[in-house]
């Protein structure tokens, strides 16, 4: 991959260019994140001209090696106003690196509000109105490209709140199925898409030839011992194929850490009734899906296909963060009701953890009722509509709130917290504050040694130890965004003596390199300098790195609380 594809969204015209420099080294976030520091200026609008949106593959996107379909696409964010990675699966990732594409570049901005489509493929790239596509949402869009363009091509698309450029908005991404179940979800990127006016993106490989490989036999050997390393670990061999991510419900409900009710409890009287176990038995009983990949070559397959009690599909992709943000935090227990809310999320192309924590600060302000699944589907469909309310909630929780009068807002950098508590899980709490993608459990996820106990057994209700465990994991998680891989590889790779050398085996073997594992670390380090560079130069201080202050109150079970100083959170973000 050795070509950048910058392509002007105001003149509708297109170059490529060979990457140049350091950006010839780098891949996926690693990628994203210096061209937003290098070329978008910090203190511009997130909606403005200024502003740039690159979509970038992994290292290793586009290869036999497995879990390595990831996508990065980066910009400034609407939503914390500072610079932003959001990952997703699909099909693209892998598409681009067979094209020998390093990333797509949106610049610049109509002057009108015309809707183009952009489709690629191995020897043109084509700039179309997309007027037909126009106020559909992302499965139609999606069903409609693969009817045009064939199945199999990769779509992302925006759905009507990236049209209206809402601040909730995501990316979706066509499944292997063709449907919208994949998202670059968080940080609203979806309204940067939309300020480019670009309804979809489309990337065909055929006629490409295989990723070159410097070494083909080397790499065969990395990926076999690495497909050994994932499949023969607990984590990713057994509990992720068999409940999906949701198995983590009952788990993190046990350790007094799911947030329930505006995160007033850490667990959920009905956590069972929305639980990894409780979905997998209705998937088989209606003849749902229980395991599927986010991308070809998963070999963890944790997500799924979820039918309604007909029989008919109802969503995909139906995870853990989904099941709680649209459940537990909003005391929702019917398991229908938020799979269909999170089939409106999808189509309408909205987060699934802001848009669940905005209906909880909705629930808080009298909006609706609490545990009102019905009236939250209601309120969700008007995003779509475009009335007023809609563009409320489709804003995100901070704009929800200040419309409602509500002071309980659980967010940091004014994106919405996750899945788990920071009172009960202080390694998570750390990340939450000092990443710099604001509150986003993904960017170093301490709940693996903090909970599970996979690699290290660090104490979730304590501060010791916690702020070294987030910023380690920090910038190990940087790397793994920049190869391509799935976040959840990490849970094999920390408890596996060769799992890091096994990543930089293949990375070798692809490019010819003699990397250690040292240098992924000095590359996860880079790249967490350049974003909070960029964060410094958009404004962004320690008082930045706060979580709310009602998580002073102790939360029960274990009447813990957020206890860390602004002074001693500060070690997670040095790294020299």
């Amino acid at each position: 991959m050795s070509k950048i594809l910058r392509i002007n969204t105001k003149e509708k015209s297109y170059d490529i260019q060979d990457a140049q420099g350091d950006l010839a080294s780098l891949g996926g976030r690693a990628l994203t994140s210096r061209i937003v520091l290098n070329e978008v200026p910090a203190t511009c609008h997130p909606l403005s001209k200024h502003n740039k949106l690159i979509v970038a593959p992994g290292l290793l996107s586009g290869t036999a090696a497995a879990n390595s379909g990831r996508l990065s696409v980066g910009a400034k964010s609407p939503l914390t106003g500072g610079i932003k990675e959001s990952n997703a699966g699909g099909l693209v990732s892998q598409k681009l690196g067979r094209l020998g594409i390093k990333a797509i570049v949106l610049e610049d901005k109509p002057e009108n509000n015309a809707f183009s489509l952009v489709v690629i493929k191995k020897d043109s790239v084509e700039i179309l109105p997309a007027d037909e596509y126009v106020g559909l949402g992302n499965a139609e869009t999606m069903k409609r490209l693969w009817e045009v363009y064939g199945k199999r091509v990769g779509v992302m698309s925006i759905g009507p709140a990236g049209e209206q450029r809402l601040t909730a908005a995501c990316i979706n991404l066509a499944d292997t199925n063709g449907r919208p179940g994949r998202a670059a979800g968080r940080g609203g990127l979806g309204a940067v898409m939309g300020s480019k006016r670009i309804k979809a993106i489309v990337v065909d490989d055929g006629g490409t030839d295989k990723v070159p490989l410097a070494d083909p036999e080397a790499f065969k050997a990395a990926n076999r011992r690495w497909v050994e390393i994932l499949n023969s670990h607990p984590v990713t061999g057994q509990a992720l194929p068999t409940y999906g991510t949701a198995v983590l419900i009952n788990i993190i409900n046990e350790a007094g850490a799911l947030p329930t009710k505006n995160f007033r409890f850490g667990r959920f009287e009905h956590a069972q009734d929305i639980s990894g176990e409780h979905v997998t038995e209705l998937i088989e009983k209606r003849g749902g899906k229980t395991k599927e990949g986010c991308h070809p070559g998963c070999v963890i397959n944790c997500s799924n296909v979820y039918h309604d009690k007909d029989g008919k599909y109802l969503t995909s992709g139906f995870e853990y963060e989904t099941i709680w943000a649209l459940g537990a935090d909003t005391t929702i227990k019917e398991i229908d009701d938020v799979a269909m809310l999170d089939r409106l999320c999808d189509d309408i192309g909205l987060d699934t953890i802001e848009t669940g924590v905005t209906l909880g600060v909705a629930m808080e302000g009298g909006l609706i009722p609490w545990g009102d699944g019905k009236a939250a589907i209601d309120l969700v469909k008007k995003v779509a509509t475009g009335e007023p309310i809609g563009k409320i909630i489709g804003n995100g929780a901070v704009f929800t709130g200040q419309a409602l009068g509500v002071d309980r807002i659980p967010i940091v950098k004014r994106q919405a917290l996750p899945a788990y508590d920071p009172r009960s899980v202080k390694g998570v709490g750390v990340t939450y504050s000092t990443s710099p993608m604001g509150a986003d459990h993904t960017s170093g996820y301490a709940v693996a040694p903090n909970i599970l106990k996979v690699g290290g057994d660090v104490d979730p209700l304590k501060k010791e130890g916690n702020v070294e465990l987030s910023k380690n994991l920090q910038i190990a998680t940087a790397a793994i965004d920049s190869a391509g891989l799935c976040l959840f590889v990490a849970f094999a790779v920390l408890d596996t003596e060769d799992g890091v050398q096994t990543i930089v085996d293949m990375l070798n073997a692809q490019y010819g390199l003699s990397l250690t594992p040292d240098d992924v670390i000095k590359l996860g380090i880079s790249i967490l300098k350049d974003e909070h560079e960029f964060n410094s130069r958009a404004g962004f201080t320690k008082v930045h790195d706060r979580l709310p202050d009602f998580f002073k109150e102790p939360l029960p079970p274990h009447n813990t609380t957020w206890d860390f100083t602004e002074e001693e959170l500060q070690p997670a973000k040095h790294f020299d």
